[in-house]
């Protein structure tokens, strides 16, 4: 019998988007086993935090038999180790991502050369999308909607305390002084 193969798809993923869930869904095709790990960043200025970025990643892959999310820190060969994967996923969405992944790659390979680096690319429809995009338009109460999971939409929105420009305020209610005098006015 055949050793599980195992991947691992590192990563900060603040937020998790489409893009990531789309390399998620090709990588339990390919793998027996998936592991998404969330890193802590210490030169990214992260929205979530590490466990809010796992519980919204586990909410949204809980489907998907094959998939596991893990947190890590340090160096991403150190966790491929420790979860036993013999491959790391990394997605490519244009040519200017090929250069540092490349890099990456390398130097992953020198620190484990027993480790495999395998490219995916993502949806025609993600190429463009990226976490710091999401952010920067959710940021501005711009439509996210089908560039993240709708979870971390709502958890976007709750955290930014935005609302898409062009949806309707939320109707309140008039105050209780006002209500019974309105109920008592007569045309």
């Amino acid at each position: 019998m055949t050793p599980a193969r195992t991947a691992l798809f590192p990563g900060t993923f603040d937020p998790f988007t489409n893009g990531h869930l789309d390399l998620t869904r090709r990588a339990a095709k390919l793998f027996d086993r998936v592991v998404v790990a969330v890193a802590p960043s210490q030169s990214k200025h992260t929205l979530f935090t590490v466990e809010e970025r796992v519980a919204m990643i586990r909410e949204v892959v809980r489907t998907m038999r094959r998939v596991e999310v893990a947190t890590f820190e340090g160096l991403v060969v150190d966790c491929a180790r420790t979860v036993g994967a013999n491959v790391i996923i990394r997605g490519l969405r244009a040519v200017s991502d090929f250069e540092f992944e490349f890099q990456m790659a390398l130097m992953n390979r020198r620190l484990s050369p027993a480790l495999e680096i395998a490219f995916l690319m993502p949806s025609q429809q993600y190429v463009y999308l990226n976490a710091t995009l999401v952010k920067e338009v959710a940021r501005f109460g711009g439509r996210v909607t089908g560039l993240v999971p709708g979870l971390v939409e709502r958890k976007l929105r709750e955290r930014l305390g935005v609302r898409p420009k062009g949806a309707a305020p939320r109707a309140s209610s008039p105050a209780p002084g006002r209500r019974r005098a309105q109920a008592g006015r007569r045309s």
